[in-house]
């Protein structure tokens, strides 16, 4: 517990991008939340209950079979919402959703946000370019997976979760990202091994630290290029966005006291 400390929240770029007046509207209906890595905050097929909206946090979108085989679809930070559809009317979840970097990030329950995105066109535009950039991830994601050598998918998804922290350091053990990619832990381990005596990565007690980014995109496939170019054009939309509302993206001008 933290008693009587106040701090400038880190901002989403969703949220970000709001006018004063909107976010003054939606500010009582969300809640500021600690996300911790493993975190399940919803599970496919279940009722949608709450969306979140990751400031510091990375969220991992996993689809399950029914052998209990998994692999990571998407992965949103800060610059997304976790539960998007239910701004389209629908009620459940599509995927799981589990907390893959510790952080913090903002919680609203699901019918609440549903009638605000229709009410507000300053969120559901940002909001549809976040679903183009979802969907080129999870497309390329398959392609990727199905196409592409292990190694590879490793460098993609590093790359990808590196866009997205904030200290440079994933910790994920061997096991965490073999089911992340779909794959045989051998693969991984045979694939980190690799890149990490290319002196690219450093790996130990689950514990990823990139040494030599511009290599590990040299060694990635094309998919990390494609997602990484969906991801600049929602980047670059959601600060036009933002600036023609009269505020910047990367901040939320409020300080909230926490407990």
């Amino acid at each position: 517990m933290i008693d009587a400390l106040k701090f400038v929240v880190p901002g989403n770029r969703l949220l970000d991008g709001l006018c004063s007046s909107d976010w003054q509207r939606l500010r009582p209906q969300l809640e500021w939340v600690r996300l911790p890595v493993g975190l399940c905050l919803y599970q496919a097929g279940a009722p949608l209950r709450h969306v979140w909206f990751p400031a510091t946090a990375v969220i991992s979108l996993i689809a399950s079979m029914r052998d209990g085989a998994t692999v990571e679809v998407g992965v949103v930070g800060s610059e997304g919402v976790a539960g998007v559809f239910a701004a389209l009317g629908n009620q459940v979840a599509l995927s799981s959703a589990v907390v893959l970097v510790d952080g913090h990030g903002w919680r609203i329950g699901a019918n609440a946000f549903a009638a605000f995105s229709r009410s507000s066109s300053a969120l559901m535009q940002p909001l549809m370019h976040f679903l183009q950039a979802l969907f080129t991830q999870s497309a390329q994601t398959s392609a990727c997976n199905r196409h592409h050598a292990v190694e590879q998918q490793l460098c993609r998804w590093l790359l990808l979760n590196d866009d997205r922290r904030q200290n440079g350091v994933l910790d994920a053990t061997q096991e965490r990202i073999a089911s992340l990619l779909g794959v045989r832990r051998e693969g991984v381990t045979v694939g980190a091994g690799k890149l990490q005596s290319a002196g690219l990565i450093r790996y130990a007690r689950g514990r990823i630290a990139i040494l030599d980014r511009k290599g590990l995109e040299k060694r990635s496939c094309e998919c990390y290029a494609v997602m990484r170019r969906a991801q600049e054009q929602l980047l670059g939309a959601t600060r036009t966005q933002g600036q023609s509302l009269g505020r910047s993206a990367g901040s939320i001008p409020e300080l909230i006291q926490a407990a």
